[in-house]
This record gives structure tokens, C-alpha cells and sequence, in this order.
């Protein structure tokens, strides 16, 4: 706990965490005896048992990073850092994996490798892919992390069987005309209905999604109605596994286009700007129909540029693929939280925030869970938000019973 304060007290951007991973360093030096790797803008912790049970090793992820927002609630470790605040809780995340590596030297139950990831950089979604590449060159059999989350029971444990969150990247779309004086917009290219058309096309575009939702339960009508004895076979199973904590998990059909920037000119009532820009964040259930969505921007812009006489180009931002879940991992969880005596709350719904352990699970089975903060504790991001300190015991627990098993 201490630990976790004495990071909250100096938050670093992504990309910036120097001074957080020298402590973490420093802290797992003095207290354990494991190996220490410096990656650069990362570190991993390795942990060797000295009996060996022949099992491939396992490996457990935290982020360091901390958010580009005010602290703006009264702590006695609040950030002394201006403009920059742990409002996601990854102070948390990181103490925990240091908690582990404690308690992997005082389990005689370990008999396995475990390699202790300290990623840096999740917030912008670059951070996760060079420690997954890392992890592709190693014998590591599969990987764990886990998330804070409010809205569910103080310590109770959420886990998903495959999709458990979405992909998203941001777009940003310029557009490039000539500027003119007001008076005489016919002289310049200014790309103010482009923008404009382009932002409507994007709303649209949900609209036909949510067309097409509907559309798609009426086609399946018929094969619903053959698959019928199949599913009340199979009801029983299902409501076992829901009395377990685990869930018949439907996912939302989620399709968002947001838009989060729009630039065009300034307070100059005497000038047709030739500049423009326009930003949207995507997010999708799957790192296909992301780049879907993201390709049909990009040609809808193109058409609106030769419409208008003008030139585009495009940049993007944050990306995240989806993460998902290997069930065999999931259960494994449920498993670990259920020898632990632990709370097994269902969680129907991916969580929409992406999380950049996506990269993770595209090249090594692994589950990412989730650790309540309490019905009504603040939701990460929000500025009243602190990471909940009770849960740090539970988040470690169970970490260390999946390295037992």
C-alpha cells in the first residue's frame, strides 16, 4: 500500500515512466531476490523456483502509466506532478505484480517460472506490443493482468470467455484547400462542407448498422427455431455456470464512430479558411470490422476531397485491438477466485474501454479479470477517482494461486 501511494504520488505520462519504473525496480531489488531485466521503457521480473515441476512458465502483466488530467480530490499522496494523475488505477496494477513478486519467494506452491511484466505506455496503446513480442520469444504458456472496475461488489471477480474488450483506434482526417478572403469564398477551396458531410456520413453509417441489427434476427429466424432442442439441452449447463459466477455472454453489437475533434478556421470574420480537420474515435467488437469502419472513412473522405477540389490525408492514433479472452484461461480464473473463497460476479457485457492486452492474447492464451471496486465507487477516468486499496490483497491472491496451479 505504501508503495502504491508513493507511485501515485509522482504520476508520469505514457512513454515518461522513468522515475515510476526505478521505483518498482528498486522495490522488488530490496525485497525479493529475483531477476531483474531493464527492456528500456519496460522491466520484467523473473522468478526461478528451485524445485521445477516441469510446467511451462506463466507470466502476469501491470501497466505503470498515469493519465494527462488534474488531481482534483484531496489525498494525503495526492500527485505533486501538475497535469498528470493516476484516475485509472495502474499505480494499483503495478503494486500488485510488485506484491507478487514477494509472495512467489514465500510460496513453496510455485514450481514454475514466472515472468513478472511492467509495461509501460497502455493509455496510447503502444505500450503493450513490444512486451507481447518479447513474450513470443519466450516458452511462457500463457498470461495474465487484471483491471479495477467499478460498479460491481468490493472484491468480487469478473472474467470473460473471449471477447472482453473492444478494438479502437483514432482518425484523424485533414483536409487541405486555399484560403480566400470572406467576401470572395469562390477564389479559395474552403473544406467546411466536406468536414461537415463527413461527420454526418459518420452518423449514418451507425444508423444502417443498427438497420442491419435488426435486419439479422429475422434471417436467423429459421435456424434459431432448428437449433431450439439444442439450446434446452444445453440450458442446464448454462444456469450451472451462471450459479458459478460465469455467464451466458452475449456481446453488444458495438459499432461507434465518435467524433472528438472538429477544426475549421478561427474568429477571423474576414477570411474562408483552407484548412480543416476533422477526429473520431472508432471502436469495434473485433480488429476486423475496425478496419471496416476505418477504411470506409477513409474513402468517403477521399470522395468528399475530389468533390470539393481538395487534398486529404489521414493519420492515426491510440490503437487497441480487441482483447480476448482464452476460455481455458478464463476458467482457470474462475477457478483460482473460487479456491480463494472470492465473490464470482457475472459480467454479461464486454467493457467497451480498450485495453492494449489485446496484443498479449493475439500471441499467447491469457485472460484478463477484473477485481471490483464497489457499487458505487468512481469509475476510472472520472476525477473523482483513487484506486481502491482493499482489493490490492485480492488482485495478488489471485495472481499467486494461478501461479500455483
Amino acid at each position: 500500500m505504501e508503495l502504491r501511494h508513493e507511485l501515485h504520488r509522482h504520476p508520469e505520462l505514457s512513454g515518461q515512466e522513468r522515475q515510476t519504473k526505478a521505483r518498482l525496480m528498486a522495490f522488488i531489488q530490496k525485497y525479493t531476490k529475483l531477476k531483474i531485466v531493464d527492456m528500456g521503457e519496460w522491466f520484467y521480473a523473473l522468478y526461478e523456483p528451485a524445485e521445477k515441476n516441469g510446467q511451462p512458465p506463466i507470466a502476469f502483466r501491470a501497466d505503470m502509466d498515469a493519465l494527462p488530467v488534474p488531481e482534483t480530490i484531496s489525498l494525503p499522496y495526492g500527485s505533486q506532478n501538475t497535469g498528470a494523475a493516476h484516475k485509472c488505477g495502474h499505480d494499483g496494477h503495478s503494486s500488485v505484480l510488485a506484491a507478487l513478486a514477494v509472495l512467489l519467494e514465500e510460496d513453496a506452491d510455485v514450481h514454475r517460472p514466472v515472468y513478472l511484466i511492467f509495461q509501460s505506455a497502455e493509455e496510447t496503446g503502444r505500450g503493450g506490443k513490444p512486451c507481447a513480442d518479447f513474450l513470443r520469444e519466450t516458452p511462457v504458456s500463457e498470461v495474465y493482468a487484471f483491471h479495477n472496475l467499478s460498479g460491481y461488489p468490493e472484491a468480487a471477480v469478473m472474467v470473460r470467455d473471449r471477447l472482453t474488450q473492444c478494438a479502437s483506434v483514432g482518425l484523424l482526417v485533414k483536409f487541405h484547400g486555399e484560403r480566400a478572403h470572406a467576401g470572395t469564398p469562390e477564389d479559395g477551396r474552403n473544406p467546411a462542407a466536406a468536414i461537415a458531410s463527413l461527420a454526418l456520413y459518420s452518423q449514418q453509417m451507425k444508423a444502417e448498422r443498427k438497420e442491419q441489427e435488426q435486419e439479422e434476427p429475422k434471417e436467423q429466424e429459421e435456424h434459431e427455431e432448428q437449433e431450439e432442442y439444442k439450446e434446452h439441452e444445453e440450458q442446464e449447463e448454462r444456469e450451472e455456470q451462471a450459479e458459478q459466477g460465469g455467464q451466458e455472454q452475449k456481446n453488444q453489437g458495438i459499432h461507434l464512430c465518435t467524433i472528438v475533434c472538429m477544426r475549421e478556421g478561427s474568429l477571423d470574420f474576414g477570411i474562408s479558411p483552407g484548412e480543416g480537420e476533422i477526429a473520431f474515435t472508432l471502436r469495434t467488437e473485433s480488429d476486423e470490422e475496425l478496419g471496416g469502419m476505418e477504411q470506409a472513412l477513409r474513402r468517403r473522405a477521399g470522395q468528399l476531397a475530389d468533390e470539393y477540389g481538395l487534398n486529404v490525408d489521414f493519420s492515426t492514433y491510440d490503437p487497441f485491438p480487441a482483447t480476448v479472452n482464452d476460455p481455458a484461461c478464463a476458467e482457470k480464473v474462475r477457478c483460482a477466485a473460487a479456491e480463494l473463497g472470492l465473490k464470482l460476479a457475472p459480467m454479461d457485457q464486454p467493457w467497451r474501454p480498450s485495453e492494449d492486452f489485446g496484443w498479449y492474447t493475439r500471441v499467447c492464451p491469457g485472460a484478463m479479470f477484473y477485481i471490483g471496486n464497489g457499487m458505487d465507487w468512481p469509475m476510472p477516468h472520472q476525477p473523482a477517482y483513487d484506486f481502491n486499496d482493499h482489493i490490492l490483497q485480492t488482485a495478488a491472491s489471485v495472481f499467486l494461486k494461478l501461479a500455483e496451479s
